[in-house]
């Protein structure tokens, strides 16, 4: 039988397509997510290499401070164009740019003859990698179910802590065995072939390859084309994203100033521990935070509430933080090594503030958000890092090791009260925020 044709003027109706397909959601976000790896790897890659920056560029705790810190100034100033830039031309050729930029950064830095040129490429590697987190959200909205979301964001910094654990002992391994220069240019390898796969693999939305897009699907709309800065307006004219710039930078500040830089010298030098003890105190800590991180995100899914874990995890962080700063020095290592890992479980407790800024702006301008957000958080250490080592220089009592300052125990209880305090700011920041009991602004 001869099927019977649609009516004129009306046409067949047609399937929507298929969500993508898990195994491509997780290969191209998963792309991303390697760039964030690469991006903690030298935001931390300062904190195994004090010494050797220390002799090569004739530089003490404050100058130190200032050379590691100026990834995050770049970092930090880069994350609004980069969260307006992620919602104008995509996913694809920002990640593509930024690992692009990295590879020259490293490059830079690893063939410095003065401090002037390391700092020229912590600058360039700051700008470039600082589109890694803020795009792997992005994708993260477009390639998964909102649902995952908050879970994800937490996977993603489980993905730049495996960077910081590069940056830890097996960078250090490399820096005895062939060198610091030589070990910064492998990574610039690294970022190179990285910027072939994002290139290759990485699809702005799952509609390019035929699939439904689960940002179209939550926001039941059509993208809106606008201004840049009306976007950027938009979201700064809502409380909550004002209010979470600020917030999660506390939690996220003593954790990269102390992992990061200052936290090795402050055991060897204030507990007494010997170096490789140091370094993995402060790699459990990382371990620890990046382990929690996603099953915090997990459980802020299920009770469908967002303030109250967060106001406990950074009470819980105040108090942990104030005992492994000040009560360190007189602690046996074993309960040390217990007080580490609790402070990197409190610490995670920050990861929250993803989903409570994506669910209070409208969904199409979740890059911008992003991009705010993680500029708040980046103020943190970007502040901290060069304002302990200040400090420390401030309250030297005049202590060398073999022609290097080395402090005592009252500079170290003097730099530890700035990043202390902003965790307590943030707490009381925090109380002024709306709950969004886990939905979605229009």
């Amino acid at each position: 039988m001869t099927p019977t044709p649609p009516a004129a003027g009306r046409e067949a109706p047609c399937a929507a397509p298929p969500p993508p397909p898990l195994r491509l959601s997780w290969t191209v976000w998963s792309l991303g997510a390697f760039f964030y790896l690469v991006a903690f790897f030298h935001r931390l890659a300062p904190a195994v290499m004090t010494r050797e920056w220390m002799a090569d560029f004739g530089i003490h705790a404050a100058g130190l401070g200032q050379l590691s810190a100026l990834y995050f100034y770049s970092y930090w100033l880069m994350q609004i164009p980069t969260g307006i830039l992620a919602d104008r031309i995509g996913p694809r050729r920002l990640l593509t740019a930024g690992a692009v930029g990295c590879t020259a950064g490293a490059l830079v830095c690893a063939l410095a003859p003065n401090v002037f040129w390391a700092g020229a490429g912590r600058l360039l590697i700051g700008a470039t990698v600082s589109v890694s987190f803020v795009v792997t959200l992005k994708l993260a909205a477009h390639w998964f179910p909102p649902r995952a979301f908050a879970m994800i964001s937490g996977i993603a910094l489980l993905a730049g802590i495996a960077g910081a654990l590069l940056a830890g002992v097996p960078l250090r391994l490399a820096v005895e065995a062939v060198g610091w220069r030589p070990a910064i240019l492998a990574s610039a390898a690294a970022s190179a072939g990285l910027a072939l796969l994002l290139w290759a693999v990485v699809r702005d939305d799952p509609a390019e390859r035929g699939f439904r897009s689960w940002a179209e699907a939550a926001s039941g709309t059509a993208r809106r084309r606008s201004r840049p800065l009306d976007d950027l307006g938009e979201v700064l004219r809502i409380r909550n994203i004002r209010l979470l710039v600020f917030i999660p930078a506390g939690p996220v500040g003593c954790v990269l100033s102390f992992c990061g830089l200052w936290g090795v010298p402050f055991l060897t030098q204030a507990c007494g521990l010997a170096a490789p003890q140091a370094a993995a105190l402060t790699t459990l800590l990382l371990v620890a935070w990046a382990v929690a991180t996603p099953l915090t995100g997990r459980l802020t899914d299920l009770l469908g509430r967002r303030k109250p874990l967060m106001l406990a995890g950074l009470a819980l962080a105040a108090a942990c933080w104030a005992v492994l700063l000040y009560a360190a020095p007189r602690m046996p290592f074993g309960l040390l090594t217990l007080q580490a890992a609790l402070t990197g479980i409190a610490s995670s407790s920050f990861t929250v503030c993803w989903p409570l800024a994506k669910e209070s702006a409208p969904l199409r301008l979740t890059g911008t958000v992003t991009g705010v957000i993680n500029m708040g958080i980046m103020l943190g250490p970007t502040l901290l890092q060069p304002a302990v080592g200040w400090m420390l220089d401030r309250f030297w009592d005049g202590g060398l090791a073999g022609g290097l300052r080395v402090y005592g125990a009252p500079a170290w209880r003097a730099a530890w009260v700035l990043p202390l305090g902003w965790l307590l700011l943030a707490f009381g920041l925090l109380l002024f925020a709306r709950e969004t009991h886990g939905r979605q602004a229009a």
